[in-house]
């Protein structure tokens, strides 16, 4: 077992409040610290300026032959300690889970004070689950089981995780709904946005290079290109306005890439960092929600609509459930 660190403690501004007793907050997750700045990321950075905060990914895949690892890597915008394992390739289901649960017993000796178990998953219950904790926290993003490949015995991780929680959080009011009666402390918990960063495509920035050329009007759409997107809607509105130009912006993510539909109209841009967005948002005369109306975008609570709103062009979904409720009544927003 191996504990490769590249960490440097964090400065002052996120060490913990004078006269506070210490404290460690480990966020167990499945998704990527550097993928898409989103909810974890937002909430996270915040908790570090408080105090210890751990975030533990979902583990990488190396070679058969290699042993259980760790890489240890301090955020330096946050302070937030980024903690990735890896495990050798072919190992069992109750492999994995006892190399996991060395890994994190061996990472949390060196931890003192209070432990906090924040999940944004329940399957990383199996090798943590023995943790001892002042509190456990479920911040229920989306309904995981709906989504494509999700692992058959997550549900009964669920119930079991909010078993054991001391409070549930969800990302939206449909998913409070769905679990308010099977915990008796849940808080709808909708997902804010750095509304500042996203008004900055309100001023007049320069347009990036690879939109430049593409020609207006502009219909964009930036996130995660999975299965919640509705392609066929997609080259529908491709293929009734050739004259429109549609960007689409993010990483393609459990979909084969030879489905998306291919379009002379269609401009496929690939993933940007957080900080680039607004700057495409800037060039767009209307900003999409296309996504496709299944049991994966039941219980959705899209991000992107207040990011799109502070950014300023009007906004076009489908039929969400949560968009509708929070945001319908707005001028600029259309459904």
């Amino acid at each position: 077992m191996t504990i490769i660190s590249a960490f440097e403690a964090p400065d002052s501004g996120s060490a913990s409040r004078p006269g506070a007793p210490a404290q460690t907050l480990i966020c167990f997750s499945h998704l990527r610290w550097q993928f898409v700045f989103q909810r974890p990321q937002h909430l996270i950075s915040r908790f570090a300026k408080q105090g210890r905060v751990i975030y533990w990914e979902e583990p990488e895949t190396t070679s058969s032959d290699g042993e259980p690892a760790l890489a240890v890597r301090s955020c330096a915008a946050t302070g937030v300690v980024v903690v990735t394992p890896s495990l050798p390739a072919g190992i069992a289901e109750e492999g994995q889970e006892k190399a996991l649960r060395a890994l994190l017993d061996a990472f949390l000796s060196r931890e003192q004070g209070p432990l906090i178990r924040w999940y944004y998953t329940p399957m990383m219950l199996p090798f943590s689950r023995h943790l001892d904790a002042a509190c456990t926290v479920y911040d229920c993003m989306d309904e995981l089981a709906n989504f494509r490949f999700a692992p058959p015995r997550l549900l009964a991780l669920e119930e079991e995780l909010l078993a054991t929680a001391d409070i549930v959080f969800t990302g939206g009011f449909s998913l409070y709904q769905a679990k308010r009666r099977r915990h008796p402390n849940v808080h709808a918990f909708p997902s804010s946005v750095d509304r500042d960063h996203f008004m900055q495509a309100r001023c007049d920035l320069d347009t990036p290079v690879d939109q430049v050329p593409i020609r207006r009007p502009r219909l964009g759409f930036y996130g995660v290109v999975d299965e919640r997107m509705d392609l066929d809607l997609v080259a529908a509105v491709a293929d009734a306005h050739p004259e429109w130009s549609l960007v689409v912006i993010g990483p393609v993510v459990k979909i084969d890439p030879a489905d998306l539909p291919l379009r002379a109209n269609i401009h496929y841009l690939g993933a940007k960092t957080y900080d680039q967005l607004p700057a495409y948002l800037a060039g767009w005369d209307v900003a999409l929600m296309p996504f496709a109306i299944n049991a994966s975008t039941q219980f959705i609570s899209p991000t992107k609509t207040p990011e799109y709103l502070a950014g300023g062009p009007p906004v076009v979904s489908t039929a969400i459930t949560d968009v509708g409720r929070q945001y319908g009544d707005l001028d600029g927003l259309f459904m």
